[in-house]
């Protein structure tokens, strides 16, 4: 990491709890390799505090925010404008400051798409998709596979309510199925998503929400997560003879375009990677 200096440009990423995060780590390593003189830190915010951090921003000249939870919301009513992706979610996961004015971004669903293009070379135009979960990034990940051409995007959520407003952001190539009566989408699908937290922490093979049976070649199968690095329905997917993927890609694709949004330079994508699989040993 560069050494800070009296011009140096400060970034940050801002959530509670936050000192966990593997950003400081991916995006130093992205500063450094880019010669450019910036620093990124991590930042505990209360969620009761947003609003007084971002007129510290605003203050201070910090020149751009990745933003986690619990604050992704919030923030997108408190910045100045919004992107088009952000103001269709409703939800911001970095912020740019540009003399002041600050501009709330998502960059969660296009970082998804990049991510398997670039390790999977998989284009989502004309696949069928089945997304598990239905929260704020499932819908990024919706919004993002629809624009990019997905066929079909089947949402299975617990509550149908909540799946409904995610498949919404697929307009009409966006459908609800019950999880009991998923069994011939997952079966035939190109990419199935798992955008809940199912599968964090110390998970069992008990965990997988539907028979992992159905899991064949042919398929990707992706879990955001990235602790573990394997869940068990990433290993059931490798077994059953899927192509699998975790989180690691999505997390460094994301944080790569929000690099490019505060710098106007080329993330080095391979590096950040890296610094994201140092750091998870």
């Amino acid at each position: 990491m560069n050494v800070p200096t009296g011009s140096t440009r400060l970034a940050a990423v801002i959530g509670s709890p936050v000192r966990h995060s593997l950003s400081p780590a991916l995006m130093n390593a992205a500063f450094g390799a880019a010669g450019l003189d910036w620093v990124y830190v991590a930042l505990e915010v209360a969620a009761e505090k947003l609003p007084d951090a971002l007129v510290g921003v605003r203050i201070l000249d910090i020149a751009g925010l990745s933003v986690t939870m619990p604050h992704k919301e919030s923030a997108a009513a408190c910045v100045d404008q919004l992107s088009d992706d952000a103001a269709l979610l409703g939800a911001v996961n970095c912020i740019s400051n540009a003399n002041g004015i600050l501009t709330g971004h998502n960059t969660d669903g296009e970082g998804f798409v990049r991510s398997l293009r670039s390790g999977h070379e998989f284009d989502p135009a004309g696949r069928r998709c089945v997304i598990l979960g239905a929260g704020g990034a499932a819908r990024s990940i919706i919004l993002a596979l629809a624009r990019h051409g997905a066929e079909e995007i089947v949402v299975v959520n617990r509550t149908l309510v909540r799946a409904e407003h995610a498949a919404a952001f697929a307009a009409e190539r966006g459908r609800v199925v019950r999880l009991e009566g998923a069994g011939s989408d997952l079966r035939d699908a190109d990419l199935i998503v798992n955008a809940t937290s199912i599968g964090m922490g110390e998970p069992s093979d008990a965990d997988v929400p539907f028979d992992p049976m159905l899991l064949h070649e042919g398929q990707i199968v992706v879990d955001i997560v990235y602790r573990p690095l394997e869940t068990p329905l990433l290993r059931f997917a490798r077994q059953g003879g899927a192509r699998t993927a975790n989180g690691v890609g999505m997390l460094a694709h994301q944080a790569a375009i929000q690099f490019e949004i505060w710098t106007g330079t080329k993330a080095p994508i391979d590096l950040m990677l890296s610094a994201v699989a140092d750091q998870l040993g």
